[in-house]
């Protein structure tokens, strides 16, 4: 019989390699390709038989081996793992609606998804996280038969104003910001219980008052997240309805919502990432033929 392993005996071995991961440089955790990196990788062909075993030995855990989200680990996480199948896609520089480009995904590899279980992984040479970039692309149909949209040009930021301050402010109301994030960015507006995504998993709406969000903590990620959204989930895009000028005066007031000390240290685990970490190191030390279905989950 099948034994489960439980989340604490997860988290026991977990500790075995923290130390480890607290080795890696900020600037390859948080700030993504290294220039020597990325000019390597621009004189590899990335190989699909390379992305698919990088694939299996490091996302199949948790996003299953046919991409669907379903992996071993899926279970552990509260924010479940996205499944590749239908092309959305929640970190891209593109507009809504549209597939991300290979550079968005080899951004979402390198850097993660703050707070969740997906961990960026700027310890895989930039070779392979560019093959696998195309191995995830063969998981989604929408890949062969479209092309991604130019991405949204992000406008030099304009001064910093108690007006447009204060502009933002209105907008945050006016464009139903606080119905989910509530009125002081905390997560707790009236519609953010009962939350889901496209897939029907409950989600979770962010608490605007720590840094980093989801995508980091600089302006210009925040202003295209706003710009873009986040594909599969109920927050939307802004790009058509809010003029660049807006956009930056939004941005402006929810870094207004950030108390101080709540600007954390990025290398440090934030939310579920410690989970993300303890998938990936036990589907590697057990490998696939000893990781049963649900062996991986919360008690």
């Amino acid at each position: 019989m099948v034994k489960t392993i439980s989340k604490y005996m997860i988290m026991g071995l977990g500790f075995l390699f923290f130390p480890v991961l607290l080795t890696v440089p900020e600037s390859n955790w948080v700030h993504g390709l290294r220039a020597a990196d990325a000019q390597v990788g621009m004189r590899e062909v990335p190989s699909l038989d390379r992305g698919k075993a990088v694939y299996e030995s490091n996302c199949a855990v948790c996003h299953g081996t046919h991409g669907d989200g379903n992996g071993t680990a899926a279970s552990m996480f509260l924010m479940r793992p996205r499944d590749f199948r239908p092309g959305k896609f929640k970190l891209r520089t593109t507009p809504s609606g549209s597939l991300p480009t290979d550079d968005d995904l080899l951004w979402t590899i390198t850097n993660g998804l703050r707070w969740t279980g997906m961990l960026g992984r700027p310890d895989l040479s930039v070779s392979d996280r560019r093959a696998v970039v195309q191995y995830i692309k063969t998981f989604s149909p929408r890949f062969a038969t479209e092309k991604p949209q130019s991405p949204v040009a992000i406008p030099l930021a304009p001064p910093k104003t108690a007006k447009r301050v204060a502009l933002g402010k209105t907008l945050y109301k006016d464009a139903g910001c606080d119905s989910c994030h509530g009125p002081t960015g905390a997560g707790d507006g009236s519609s953010s219980q009962g939350l889901k995504d496209d897939w029907g998993w409950p989600t979770r709406t962010s608490d605007l008052r720590w840094r980093p969000l989801k995508r980091g903590s600089s302006l210009e990620q925040l202003y295209i997240t706003l710009a873009t959204g986040f594909a599969g989930t109920p927050m939307p895009s802004y790009g058509d309805s809010l003029s660049g000028d807006q956009l930056w005066s939004l941005v402006y007031y929810l870094e207004t919502l950030v108390p101080p000390g709540q600007d954390l240290d990025p290398r440090q685990f934030l939310g579920e990432e410690r989970h993300g970490w303890m998938a990936i190191h036990m589907g590697g030390m057990m490998g696939p033929g000893m990781m049963g279905p649900g062996m991986m989950h919360r008690r």
